[in-house]
């Protein structure tokens, strides 16, 4: 039985983390405010498919307390990278190897800068859940991960083997998570930034949830212009993506519940956004291909004004 950690319980890492808890893995949780609280009151998930409370949690307040684990599933938002070396090498042995299970594009580095090549795969989320009290996270939609090898930024690197993944995955399913395996984990994050990119951003730059964006004409009709440049960047980089995931998204995001984006959470809050990771790195990426993505870079220089005048 693989031995998890998870580093960032929050609306992310406590819906899965309680998925495998429930399931009886052998996982452990590192949590700050919450730890006491949940080790009196358990984790509690509230989910569209099905409430349930999990009564005993192993909870540390601090990493250095916490056992050596074989797959740490990394739940931070990507404006904590700075922690990862204090958080991540306390839990690794020499076969550990870390999910990243964070927004954006080339998110993977910074963990490969700490423990090594060879060592990381990503896993791109779909999933609406919020926190909404200590220990109690409300799923209300989704939660499917495309997971994949990390190969660093040119994909010439190894990462952790597609068995290894494939044992990882099972693991996953049976505790009734969503999951399956790609060999590119590049272009299942460009596919995901046809999602972030365009409703993560309009979601603070517009003060809006995505059903009043989906909506109304004139942002519905830019939603669907952003997606379409999203794709023909990912394009011009080497990544196919079918032209029938433009609509396939706008779709999705008519089906979905109302949502608040993790970003629009984040800024009303007052916490950092994840400017860099969602749009600077795709940005990044497009220069080195010689590639133009006006409305990307709109958005990100609107962004980063908001994220620095709050």
């Amino acid at each position: 039985m693989t031995k998890f950690a998870v580093v960032g319980t929050g609306a992310l890492g406590g819906y899965y983390g309680g998925l495998l808890a429930r399931a009886g893995s052998d996982i452990h949780f590192l949590m700050r405010s919450d730890a006491e609280y949940v080790r009196q009151h358990g984790l509690r998930v509230d989910s569209k498919n099905g409430d349930f409370h999990v009564p005993q949690v192993n909870v540390y307040s601090d990493v250095s307390q916490m056992p050596k684990c074989d797959c740490i599933i990394l739940a931070l938002k990507s404006t904590q990278n700075q922690l990862l070396t204090d958080l991540l090498l306390p839990l690794m042995h020499d076969d550990s190897m870390v999910l990243v299970l964070q927004n954006g594009l080339h998110v993977e580095q910074a963990t490969r800068e700490v423990v090594g090549p060879g060592r990381v795969a990503g896993g791109c989320c779909f999933l609406c859940s919020n926190k909404v009290g200590p220990g109690h996270i409300r799923h209300l939609d989704y939660g499917k991960i495309l997971m994949g090898p990390f190969r660093g930024l040119d994909d010439t690197e190894s990462g952790p083997s597609m068995t290894r993944l494939a044992t990882l995955q099972g693991e996953l399913v049976a505790a009734g998570i969503e999951c399956q395996i790609t060999e590119s984990l590049t272009w299942a994050r460009w596919r995901k930034l046809m999602w972030n990119i365009p409703f993560n951003g309009l979601s603070v730059i517009l003060n809006s949830s995505t059903d009043k964006i989906m909506a109304h004409p004139e942002s519905r009709a830019l939603a669907k212009s952003i997606i379409t440049e999203v794709r023909q960047t990912a394009l011009d980089c080497g990544h196919f993506i079918e032209p029938e995931f433009i609509q396939y998204m706008m779709d999705h995001t008519d089906e979905m519940v109302p949502y608040d984006s993790s970003m629009r959470l984040d800024f009303l809050a007052g916490r950092p956004i994840e400017v860099e990771a969602i749009y600077g790195n795709a940005l990044r990426a497009a220069e080195r291909a010689n590639v133009s993505a006006p409305i990307i870079r709109t958005m990100y220089q609107q962004l980063k004004f908001l994220a620095d005048h709050r």
